[in-house]
């Protein structure tokens, strides 16, 4: 006799209550079903990273008491594709866009058609305070907050502490590009900067123009044909004496030409490294070689940092601003929810285990209080000073056609002519934002 029958004919009453039992379940079952689904999922288009964003999303989502879900999606590698992509999801109204992970210097872009849901006035006061200066000026077209700032990046002066002792460098006071060019050249060694033609070019030119008190684009407001560029200026050219100079005597190695962050790092870990701009990525990256042996441990100690050097001794750097923004997109069905994760996801507990986790630096001053970042990152507070003296990159809808002009002319560094390259570079700019060329 089949078991089931065996059950029935010594239990009748079960199968009625277990019925029941059961009808009862897969109601709860079927409501709970029903809830989840309910429950709004934002996308959350991140940049690559070693998986920080993801676990920021999963506790934002379990923070939120079942108010929404929020889903990541990954954007291409380089910055450029990025924009593309995004750009051209934005013009078609794309609804998925709910939460973006944005480079600072294509917001006007993206602001400037109105593809950018706008911040809430509570959610623009509530993220902002204690963000860095330089931060806050990358998230803000025409003067409003647009974006709201996630984390922050700068360059450091990194510097080997023997190289720079034989040199008789202080280092313990601001030090001129003109001071670690005669280091370096008087020792023998190599200088790591970024001479590739990529948008490294324009972070460096950019830095040396804000340092020396200039700006590539002075009325960043403008339409395309009344834009009026700083590039044929003082500023201008000590940016491109400097640059010149480093290509022209050598100082930056054999590569280059063709070097971005990670070989200039390379170059700096080095027998012939000295002084390296370059972001804070370098600190984990030499301590995990170091670790696995390709490093002698004895480089670590030989490691110092400083603020970006500067181009006129009396007055201060102004280094470069990386980092993200977050944006909403204009067409997303759920803004206020949208937001209502972002200021989760920007709060200082987060942006502080994101950078102990990703080495991504905080935009908000109040996360450089978890004492895990300064075991971590002893650099901290010269990242934070750093970020607070920091100058964006132009701020511009025009953006992609200034930083493509920018590396068409001054790379490599070695074919830079300080008398004629940055005026050069400037019609050429103008005559691509007339329409009279093209990149």
């Amino acid at each position: 006799m089949p078991q089931h029958e065996r059950f029935d004919s010594r239990n009748r009453k079960k199968p009625r209550a277990l019925t029941g039992v059961t009808l009862a379940l897969g109601a709860m079952l079927l409501s709970g079903c029903s809830e989840a689904e309910n429950v709004p999922t934002l996308t959350w288009y991140i940049n690559p990273d070693d998986g920080g964003q993801a676990a920021i999303a999963e506790r934002c989502t379990a923070d939120s008491g079942g108010a929404y879900r929020i889903e990541t999606s990954l954007l291409p590698n380089d910055a450029a594709s990025q924009r593309e992509q995004l750009a051209r999801r934005l013009a078609a109204g794309d609804s998925s866009l709910d939460i973006m992970s944005l480079d600072p210097p294509f917001i006007p872009e993206l602001a400037e058609p109105g593809f950018l849901a706008p911040v809430p006035e509570d959610v623009a006061q509530r993220t902002t305070e204690n963000v860095v200066e330089g931060a806050l000026a990358g998230a803000q077209w025409k003067d409003e907050l647009v974006t709201v700032p996630f984390w922050a990046n700068t360059q450091l002066l990194w510097y080997r502490k023997s190289v720079a002792e034989a040199a008789g460098l202080d280092m313990s006071q601001p030090v001129t590009w003109q001071q670690i060019m005669d280091a370096a050249a008087s020792q023998d060694k190599f200088l790591g900067v970024q001479g590739q033609r990529g948008e490294s070019m324009t972070v460096w030119v950019n830095a040396l123009i804000e340092s020396g008190g200039g700006q590539i684009i002075q009325n960043p407001e403008a339409p395309a044909a009344e834009v009026e560029l700083g590039l044929a200026s003082e500023a201008g050219t000590k940016a491109a004496e400097i640059v010149s100079t480093i290509g022209d005597e050598g100082l930056g190695g054999p590569g280059l030409a063709t070097q971005d962050e990670n070989f200039s790092m390379i170059l700096f870990q080095g027998d012939n490294g000295s002084f390296m701009v370059n972001w804070p990525f370098v600190w984990p990256a030499t301590n995990s070689a170091v670790e696995a042996g390709s490093l002698d441990e004895e480089l670590i100690e030989d490691i110092g940092w400083t603020t970006y050097p500067r181009v006129d001794e009396n007055e201060p750097a102004a280094p470069p601003l990386g980092g993200i923004n977050l944006g909403v997109g204009a067409a997303s069905q759920h803004p206020d929810l949208a937001y209502q994760a972002i200021e989760c996801i920007v709060s200082p507990e987060n942006q502080a285990e994101y950078f102990i986790t990703n080495g991504n630096p905080p935009s908000n001053t109040a996360a450089y209080e978890d004492p895990r970042i300064e075991e971590a990152f002893p650099m901290a507070d010269t990242i934070r000073e750093s970020l607070e003296l920091s100058a964006p990159r132009p701020q511009t809808p025009y953006y992609n056609e200034v930083s493509i002009g920018l590396q068409q002319n001054w790379a490599p560094p070695g074919s830079v002519v300080p008398a004629t390259t940055p005026e050069q570079t400037a019609e050429f700019i103008l005559a691509v934002l007339r329409g009279e060329s093209l990149l």
